[in-house]
């Protein structure tokens, strides 16, 4: 909920941005328009994987101070010469403070990943900085029931 490619909606259509330039200011203004307050951080190279339709923006270039991608400096509308390849993405990590870092070394956050809906799907845990999934190694309905539990489901 707190990180993915980035698509900005324009003209009736929604479409990717290129990652030429794309750096943690970018990434900072991204993050307050969406409301997030985490540590913002740019991905570039597809990291969370390829759009299809338009790319609409190129060459964004923000101060890290604009409230929306629209008051940075930026290609025309359209204006692009990329590939999907180069879509870019962004991370809003609110698990990168010092001290709520440390707590989460200990006690692990778990998400669902990939459900189609919020009370299903892939475990993933956050430790040391990334997320990472969980084997089915010994897995059991009481692992599930841990697991829902800490997601706040009965």
């Amino acid at each position: 909920s707190f990180e993915g490619r980035v698509e900005v909606y324009h003209d009736g259509k929604w479409g990717t941005i290129c990652d030429d330039q794309w750096d943690d200011r970018d990434a900072e203004v991204v993050c307050r328009q969406l409301g997030l307050s985490g540590t913002p951080k740019a991905l570039s190279w597809a990291h969370y994987g390829q759009g299809s339709g338009p790319i609409l923006l190129d060459e964004v270039q923000c101060s890290g101070n604009e409230l929306s991608l629209d008051q940075c400096k930026k290609s025309d509308w359209g204006q692009q010469n990329c590939d999907h390849i180069e879509d870019a993405g962004v991370s809003c990590d609110p698990f990168t403070g010092t001290d709520v870092q440390l707590f989460q070394s200990y006690t692990g956050t778990v998400r669902l990943a990939g459900g189609r809906s919020p009370g299903e799907g892939r475990v993933e845990v956050y430790y040391n900085g990334d997320w990472g999934t969980v084997c089915d190694d010994g897995w059991t309905d009481l692992g599930a029931q841990v697991v829902c539990r800490q997601l706040g489901f009965r």
